[in-house]
């Protein structure tokens, strides 16, 4: 795959993370992270969420982001390296349809089965939205 020599490596990097810890910004500027499957789009990074979730609701606000690598729980190593980007939510069937393939292609039968149980348990059926995020 072909990437920009202008794309920070690190950022690139966090495609190959397990999980990562996505923060997200309140009005008040105070961050919110919260540990994602993420994978790489090409020059973009995507995460999977449901559409009414906090991160999306900050996201309408403010588009800033940042990500480090972290483990399941979201533990962060102390010296995690901070990446900033710039988030935008994709709501359109195809490009969820798309980029949750590439999502369920990275960490196969636990996406499926995360996701068929989130189904199950739920009362409705989840949206789920697509946030790509670009490096800043």
């Amino acid at each position: 795959m072909t990437v920009s020599p202008d794309l920070n490596p690190a950022f690139f990097a966090l495609g190959e993370e397990r999980f990562a810890s996505l923060t997200t910004f309140r009005k008040t500027g105070e961050g919110v992270s919260t540990p994602v499957w993420i994978a790489r789009d090409g020059e973009s990074l995507v995460v999977t969420t449901p559409l009414e979730s906090g991160k999306v609701k900050r996201l309408r606000n403010s588009g800033r982001v940042e990500l480090r690598a972290c483990n399941r729980t979201g533990k962060v190593d102390v010296d995690a390296e901070a990446i900033a980007g710039d988030a935008e939510i994709l709501d359109e069937p195809a490009s969820i349809a798309r980029l949750s393939s590439v999502l369920g292609n990275k960490y196969g039968f636990e996406f499926r089965f995360v996701l068929f149980v989130e189904k199950m348990l739920a009362r409705h059926q989840k949206e789920r939205v697509i946030l790509r995020i670009s490096a800043a």
